[in-house]
């Protein structure tokens, strides 16, 4: 399999049973075994008013995670830029850098992360569905700017002249289209929007104009990936996904559910259906599996790097199955 960066993508899953507390815990834990087999970053995600899900804070949590690890990068994925003020994201994420040189990454998204009832308590007056995104880019990189290249009278002090790379991050082709424009590095939220993988990352590569910060292209996809030592133990340790993405559906929050032996005597047929679309470029099953269903994604994307995400109801068997993924990289 062709050598690339592998990196998780983590949201702090509340699992039924547990509470938020235990969450954080769990995601320091995995960012602790991330570090140690070598995976190259470790990225949170925004989401709000979410039962199954502690990252909401997400500036927050990347400093925690931070101080608990040495070396990994640690990141955004994403911090939704139209829920706040650039100002203030510059600041946030200034303060990260000053605090844990050379190791933040800023990924930015343009969704919500919520449903609009929240994204409008969170936006207030700013309440635009992302339309202004990429003014908001703009004026983000703006503060961002060494201070010899300041243009307005606001500073972000921590934030003028940081050390943290800007991501852009899509689940369509607009971040494709505009981070190609922007000269910026690029991930698809492979994980929850498969169909558009391959012509999204092919826009951005076929489209990339060299920036200041970039002169080449860089990609990169979250996937779902569940490892274990057979196929069979993986898919139903993939169950607990399968629920999660269903009560999207059903619009019905709750936290992450232990897995089930039969998905069948929970979702209709038009259910699964609807689930698999959602989560049908998840990689599960054993190693050899994984492996070649790994290869398979690499090839058709050309992609640079892999961002792996799992929603696993039990935290070993979630460790064991980035263990194991690791060492297929290792191979």
């Amino acid at each position: 399999m062709k050598k690339i960066p592998f990196s998780i993508l983590d949201v702090a899953p509340i699992i039924q049973g547990g509470g938020v507390s235990d969450a954080l815990q769990r995601t320091v834990k995995l960012a602790q075994m991330a570090e140690e087999h070598g995976y190259t970053r470790f990225w949170l995600a925004e989401h709000h008013n979410a039962p199954n899900i502690a990252s909401s804070a997400t500036s927050v949590v990347i400093a925690h995670v931070a101080s608990q690890t040495q070396s990994i990068r640690v990141g955004s994925g994403g911090v939704m830029l139209p829920n706040h003020a650039p100002l203030a994201i510059a600041e946030q994420f200034g303060t990260l850098d000053a605090l844990h040189p050379g190791r933040i990454d800023l990924g930015l998204g343009r969704a919500p992360g919520t449903d609009p009832i929240t994204a409008k308590a969170l936006r207030g007056e700013r309440h635009t569905n992302g339309a202004n995104f990429p003014e908001q880019l703009e004026e983000l990189q703006s503060f961002m700017h060494p201070a010899k290249h300041v243009q307005h009278s606001i500073r972000a002090i921590p934030g003028e002249g940081a050390d943290v790379p800007i991501w852009l991050l899509g689940s369509s082709d607009f971040s494709a289209a505009l981070a190609a424009e922007k000269g910026l590095p690029f991930a698809f939220a492979g994980h929850f929007s498969p169909t558009y993988i391959v012509p999204a990352l092919k826009l951005y590569k076929q489209s990339f104009k060299p920036s200041s910060q970039y002169e080449q292209s860089y990609s990169m996809v979250a996937v779902n990936v569940i490892a274990a030592d057979t196929d069979e133990e993986a898919q139903y340790l993939a169950t607990s996904m399968h629920q999660m993405f269903l009560g999207f559906i059903r619009n019905k929050r709750t936290p992450l559910q232990p897995p089930v032996h039969n998905m069948d005597e929970i979702w209709s047929e038009q259910e699964k259906f609807m689930v698999e679309q959602q989560v049908g470029s998840s990689i599960i099953g054993s190693k050899q599996t994984v492996r070649e269903q790994l290869q398979k994604l690499i090839e058709a994307t050309d992609v640079d790097e892999i961002m792996a995400t799992a929603y696993i109801f039990d935290h070993e068997a979630r460790l064991k199955s980035f263990k194991l993924l690791a060492s297929i990289l290792q191979d």
